[in-house]
């Protein structure tokens, strides 16, 4: 197994490399050797060899282990010292050295000279600390698993000079490529694993908390007659069998809450929603979407279940603490902030909303000076240009998690009227890191009050508006029928990610996110 070096990696093209590494392929099965194996039965991850060799060397001493052990992983890193070569190993615990001798492995080591970097191998032997102190595998016999035929970007190793710490740099650092190739950024960046370990440990200590409350984990309808339940444009696409219009789901509230209409009480789902807008770092138009619905409460309740389930997750996951995003530490503590959303664009942007008429309020909008697109302002409802004030003056602003309560009517088609303000509705975003995290409300359920919402709704997309609530018949029969008084609450997980992995992405935190085409 030859040294392969970095300037002439650089010089071949990949369709070279390529070939060569097909030739290898052809030299190996003339060998006799498979090289895409069936199965291999490790004993031991990465990690667990090397916390079994230090529970050994605390309980026996000495520099061996004489108990065998077989591991696998991919090859990423090798160095040939004349009849033996040491490489690294990495599986998804870790790394851990290979010390391959010819002495040890007779005519076998000759096939070394056709295994790559990249390739995936299994290897037995015994464990013992060399005399720079790194715990190895002395391997008595190895396996190729897979041939890899394309070079993966690993980089190149640097030893510190002074602590011995050996590091890996990756050598794929193009970011467009990295996402569209999740495959090879996963292979190369230990760290983007993390993330993505991090993200099922965050989704299970969401469920073991509803769980726990007495919430029903269902699954509702990603093709839907009607989308609703939110403010967004649909994708749409065609059933040919009963030659009908569908749409994927925007959202899951209107099934969850005819769910609650058939007495389940208390419902929860995780699941993918989707919405045909535009790409940002905090936008991707497919994401994944924690949506609870519980009998008996209101608004005022869910705030405080939602304090309980923040605090749980960061405290399940990591352990409590600050957690750090870009510059600033974010701190998951009850009780969190709380304004009125009048309360916020008063306090931050010095205008009093309740004060102007829908031509001065739509003249505050028209001040703002980094507003982007001022054409569509002539069409707005008095609703959408509060949304535009808030999102200029207060989300930026809001950095440790802070609700906004209290939103007007035309902004909530499905939330309850605020007791004592009918103009207002019992509804809060919960804002962290300069951006909405989740939304919430008292559920609205009168089917008259409900119907109206959804006229006003009509109304507005005929002037223009391409974000409404369409009116759902079948969910007003539903609704006719009686629900309970109802809370309900809507958190993106990928926006969660993103702050408790410190990623300033969303495409960060989603394995495949969606890309232009190459």
């Amino acid at each position: 197994m030859s040294d392969e070096a970095p300037q002439a990696a650089e010089a071949l093209t990949d369709e070279r490399v390529v070939a060569d590494r097909v030739a290898k392929l052809a030299r190996l099965r003339e060998a006799g050797v498979e090289p895409y194996a069936y199965s291999y039965a490790p004993t031991h991850s990465a990690a667990e060899a090397l916390a079994a060799f230090a529970a050994h060397e605390e309980a026996h001493g000495g520099d061996e282990m004489g108990e065998p052990v077989r591991i696998a992983g991919r090859l990423v890193s090798r160095r040939v010292m004349g009849k033996s070569t040491f490489g690294h190993l990495a599986d998804r615990t870790g790394r851990i050295q290979l010390y391959l001798r010819v002495n040890d492995l007779g005519d076998a080591y000759g096939l070394l000279d056709l295994v790559d970097l990249g390739d995936w191998i299994g290897a037995e032997g015994v464990l013992f600390r060399t005399r720079t102190g790194e715990v190895s595998l002395r391997v008595s016999a190895f396996q190729l698993l897979s041939k890899a035929l394309r070079p993966l970007p690993l980089g190149k190793e640097e030893v510190d000079a002074e602590t011995g710490e050996r590091r890996v740099y990756s050598g794929f650092t193009d970011v467009e490529a990295r996402y569209r190739q999740r495959y090879a950024d996963l292979a190369v960046n230990p760290e983007v694993r993390d993330t993505f370990v991090l993200r099922a440990k965050v989704v299970r200590a969401l469920r073991r908390f509803l769980d726990d409350r007495g919430f029903v984990e269902v699954e509702t309808p990603v093709l839907q007659p009607l989308y609703g339940g939110a403010l967004a444009r649909p994708f749409t696409t065609h059933h040919n069998a009963l030659d009908m219009q569908l749409y994927l789901r925007i959202a899951v509230e209107l099934y969850l809450k005819r769910l609650i209409v058939g007495g389940m009480e208390r419902v929860y789902e995780i699941g993918r929603n989707f919405r045909n807008e535009g790409l940002s770092r905090f936008h991707n138009p497919e994401f994944t979407m924690l949506e609870f619905y519980a009998a008996y409460m209101d608004y005022e309740d869910v705030m405080r279940l939602t304090e309980e389930l923040l605090v749980h997750v960061v405290d399940d996951v990591l352990g409590g603490g600050p957690v750090r995003f870009g510059e600033h530490e974010i701190r998951f503590q009850a009780p969190f902030a709380r304004y009125t959303m009048y309360e916020a664009i008063r306090e931050f942007g010095g205008v009093d909303v309740p004060s102007l008429s829908d031509d001065e309020l739509r003249a505050a909008v028209l001040a703002i000076p980094e507003l982007k697109d001022r054409a569509s302002v002539a069409s707005m409802g008095r609703g959408k240009l509060v949304d535009e004030l808030f999102g200029a003056y207060v989300e930026p602003r809001m950095i440790q998690p802070t609700f906004i309560t209290d939103y007007p009517r035309e902004m909530s088609p499905l939330a309850k009227p605020k007791r004592g303000d009918p103009a207002l509705t019992e509804r809060f975003e919960l804002m962290v890191a300069g951006k909405e995290l989740l939304n919430a409300y008292s559920e609205l359920n009168d089917p008259i009050d409900q119907r109206e919402r959804f006229e006003s709704q009509a109304r507005l997309a005929l002037a223009g508006d391409d974000e409404t609530q369409p009116l759902d018949e079948d969910f007003l029969r539903a609704l006719e029928y009686g629900m309970p008084p109802t809370g309900g609450f809507g958190m993106g997980i990928d926006r969660l990610l993103m702050i408790l992995s410190g990623n300033a992405s969303i495409r960060d935190v989603i394995l495949f996110p969606t890309m232009r085409p190459e």
